[in-house]
């Protein structure tokens, strides 16, 4: 690729401007589904901007007690590593534009833990009690979640015998989605990426009826508004892991081999999206059916329910791979 077509793949389409854009769309249809699950309206197709906007638009205060540097930079870390990390994740069906290495999928999981830590950095350096204690929440469910998380995520790898996001993608290609294989790994991958977002019912960190807001008490104005913005991205970029590692990614099992070069590009970055759509839906789901669950109960269904059913879901997988089930 050249500079400039290197540059409007990150800055323009399927980059920066695109991806929060797409985002606001996701945070609408997340709002207007969960709406609709509640009978509610939910809000008008323009109301994540216009938040975001008013966001912006809003005095930001730093407290006194606060880290200043730190106050500042967490939200910009925060979002910086969920806009990088959607780089390496094989949005179009050219594979020659982000050359995939092997161990990209390690990267990945590495820039999704850091928004994590930039909240519970913001709560801890904020001089607020509630915000530390919201911190605190974060933290510990960070811990809960993780390790199920990585090891449901694992699942495709040992299939494949390869963390390259692009040999994973490869293997699904024309053939069977990694969904078939791995149900289970599925299923846990979803329920803790809502532990990631701190979405109901894992939104414990941020409740507001007990810790105002928690991590995010004393956060106002843009500061605010960037944070907002890196769980919307997060959401996609989790959604759109899953999709490529178990959902078989831009591939609908049909060839456009017929089809100029460039209708067979854009059609399957429309099936990419929609079936982002499709895992976004779902959480929204989940966040509309659970209530709010104590952090005990959460670390709790991590360690009793949700690691080891990822190690039996590995375990199946190594015993498919000596069997000669898997190639």
């Amino acid at each position: 690729m050249t500079p400039i077509e290197s540059l409007i793949y990150m800055l323009v389409f399927p980059g920066f401007l695109f991806l929060t854009s797409y985002a606001f769309f996701c945070q609408y249809l997340d709002r207007k589904l969960y709406a609709r699950f509640q009978k509610r309206v939910g809000p008008p197709f323009i109301q994540p901007i216009a938040d975001f906007i008013k966001l912006l638009a809003k005095e930001d205060i730093v407290p006194k007690a606060a880290d200043n540097r730190m106050f500042s930079a967490a939200p910009i870390v925060g979002l910086a590593a969920v806009l990088t990390a959607f780089i390496f994740i094989p949005v179009l069906a050219l594979h020659s534009v982000i050359p995939s290495f092997e161990g990209d999928l390690i990267v990945v999981l590495y820039l999704l833990t850091i928004p994590t830590l930039a909240i519970f950095l913001a709560g801890w350096t904020s001089g607020n009690p509630f915000g530390q204690v919201g911190a605190m929440r974060a933290i510990v469910q960070m811990i809960s979640y993780e390790i199920p998380f990585f090891l449901a995520l694992l699942a495709p790898a040992l299939i494949v015998g390869s963390w390259s996001l692009g040999r994973i993608l490869d293997y699904q290609l024309g053939g069977m989605w990694l969904v078939i294989f791995a149900p289970l790994a599925v299923i846990i991958a979803i329920v803790t990426l809502q532990g990631k977002l701190e979405r109901l019912p894992f939104d414990i960190p941020d409740a507001e009826t007990e810790i105002v807001g928690g991590p995010l008490t004393e956060y106002s104005g843009r500061r605010l508004a960037l944070f907002r913005a890196m769980l919307d991205v997060e959401m996609v970029v989790g959604a759109a892991l899953i999709v490529t590692l178990f959902f078989g990614g831009y591939d609908l099992i049909i060839s456009f081999s017929d089809l100029p070069w460039y209708l067979p590009v854009l059609l399957n970055a429309v099936i990419f999206f929609v079936k982002v759509l499709f895992i976004v839906g779902i959480l929204a789901l989940i966040k509309a059916v659970v209530a709010r669950y104590r952090i005990d109960q959460m670390v709790s269904l991590s360690y009793r329910w949700l690691i080891p059913l990822s190690v039996a879901q590995i375990v199946f997988i190594v015993v498919l791979k000596f069997g000669g089930w898997l190639i």
